[in-house]
């Protein structure tokens, strides 16, 4: 069985959980309200302030299923409780991010600045110039928008300049090497 699959799920107070027809779940909590449909062949029970996730054969498509309808489950629970954080770090001469509103200017050695808005339930914070938090309540979109906000300008392995994950390590490589004597 599954070992992730198997794990109960607690409920932390404030959390309410709505099952719904066809494995439509509606999770409630003190940031905001999440809804997703799961696979109907999946059983979601409530039960002593628990979840717990079932699957009803050990087919493979079942076993794939069952870790991840219940790693879902968790990621929204913890979304509506403490909210997902991802944050971006820009390296290079002249390279920054400034909001306007709601939307973020992106200055990345383009010859202009990219206009970056959020999508719904996604906000950008400033901590610097150079460092910009992407916070929301659904793991999937605030992972998403920052995958694309990296993807602007990736970090690149000769000088290291762009838009990286806090803490990512980027390989670097090394230059031309010089030419040892010259012309012959």
């Amino acid at each position: 069985m599954s070992r992730i699959g198997r794990k109960p799920i607690a409920l932390p107070t404030g959390v309410t959980i709505t099952l719904g027809d066809d494995n439509n779940v509606t999770v409630k909590g003190p940031k905001g309200t999440l809804v997703r449909t799961f696979n109907p062949d999946m059983r979601i029970a409530q039960e002593d302030g628990q979840l717990t996730v079932t699957r009803p054969s050990e087919s493979p498509l079942h076993r794939s299923l069952h870790g991840l309808t219940r790693s879902l489950l968790n990621n929204m629970i913890i979304g509506v409780t403490s909210g997902y954080r991802r944050t971006l770090e820009i390296t290079g001469v002249g390279y920054r991010a400034t909001k306007m509103g709601n939307n973020l200017m992106v200055l990345v050695g383009f010859s202009h600045p990219v206009q970056v808005e959020p999508p719904a339930g996604i906000t950008f914070a400033m901590e610097t110039p150079t460092r910009i938090a992407i916070e929301g309540i659904d793991k999937e979109a605030v992972g998403e928008i920052a995958a694309k906000l990296r993807g602007i300008r990736p970090p690149e392995p000769y000088k290291g300049k762009g838009i990286s994950y806090t803490g990512e390590r980027i390989r670097r490589k090394a230059g031309k090497a010089g030419k040892a004597g010259g012309k012959k």
